[in-house]
């Protein structure tokens, strides 16, 4: 397994101030099993959720992100609770960059504005870099909620404007209207690997680029299918809830064209000195130069020492075409 041997070099998101590393730490798993969301993952115990954080941000990950959504506020609370462990203990000299999500299905755009204060309570008191609107569907305009948001903005409860879910149209809109309040839209998170790119297909991807807008993927291994851990063991799906699998293509067919992929992922590994999972996280945040930027979650410490090692080296481009070439073979 890789480590870090030369300090991470840390990108601009969007055309924002917030400077990050290219892999920050997903939060989702901190949920405490709560909430329909939440029960996802199961509850993970303090003690393991502060040697992850603990584990990331000595590794040089320098931003986590969080949702209101994942387990109700838990997920923030969890967060807040372990990041003032370890400043007592001395632990963190700097706190993390925190990105958080509004939930907005069943909402108006007032509810950005009277649940902001919670957020903070949650996260502890602490500033919230970037707030993202979770998805899409609400029951206000995107103009209601980039006024509103832009709102935030200007009363100083958070520094700056993120999507999630977008397609490139919406994107573009909240870009646009936020402009008009002096500002800018700085990412749109969604789901984004080499076993799914559709936002390579619908236009989201060329958007955001054009508007320097920073994507911000989710789910980067696709459920460890990246790994090549249930290629190499697939009785490992059997453990799998049925839900998992159908979302994440874990079937005899889609592994089967997946696998020349997978072999690939082995074939750098094994060059590399790293796993397969860091090389495809790795083609992840070279491949589009510095747009794309991702939150690999991380449910032992063994994982989050793992997504650190994945910044440690870089695929040559040579190796990044390969990888892509491999990757739309895989979704023929």
């Amino acid at each position: 397994m890789s480590t870090v041997t030369s300090p991470i070099e840390l990108r601009k998101l969007g055309q924002s101030d917030l400077e990050v590393s290219p892999l920050g730490l997903g939060c989702w798993q901190f949920s405490r099993g709560s909430g329909i969301v939440g029960k996802y993952w199961s509850n993970l115990e303090d003690a393991d959720i502060l040697e992850i954080v603990r584990a990331s941000l000595e590794g040089g990950m320098n931003w986590v992100d969080t949702a209101e959504i994942y387990g109700g506020g838990k997920s923030e609370q969890a967060l807040a609770y372990v990041l003032d462990q370890l400043k007592r203990e001395g632990s963190i000299h700097a706190t993390p960059l925190i990105a958080t999500k509004w939930w907005p299905m069943f909402r108006t755009a007032g509810s950005i504005t009277s649940t902001i204060d919670e957020r903070i309570r949650c996260l502890g008191g602490r500033n919230i870099d970037l707030y993202q609107i979770h998805q899409p569907f609400s029951l206000s305009s995107i103009a209601s909620e980039m006024k509103a948001m832009a709102g935030l903005v200007k009363a100083g409860k958070i520094r700056y404007v993120g999507v999630s879910n977008y397609s490139a149209k919406q994107m573009t809109e909240a870009h646009h209207l936020l402009q008009q309040y002096g500002l800018s839209l700085v990412s749109n998170q969604v789901k984004y690997n080499l076993l799914h790119r559709n936002i390579d297909r619908n236009g989201t991807m060329a958007a955001a680029k054009e508007l320097g807008i920073s994507i911000i993927a989710y789910s980067p291994l696709q459920q460890g299918i990246l790994t090549g851990r249930f290629h190499n063991d697939p009785a490992q799906i059997r453990a799998v809830s049925r839900l998992r699998r159908m979302q994440s293509g874990l079937d005899e067919k889609s592994l089967a064209r997946s696998k020349p992929l997978i072999d690939l992922l082995a074939v750098f590994a094994e060059k590399y000195g790293v796993t397969p999972g860091q090389i495809a996280l790795n083609w992840l945040i070279y491949y589009h130069g510095d747009t794309v930027v991702a939150i690999p979650g991380a449910s032992k410490v063994r994982h989050a020492r793992e997504n650190i090692g994945a910044m440690s080296f870089r695929l040559d481009k040579q190796e990044l075409e390969q990888l892509n070439e491999a990757s739309w073979a895989a979704l023929k």
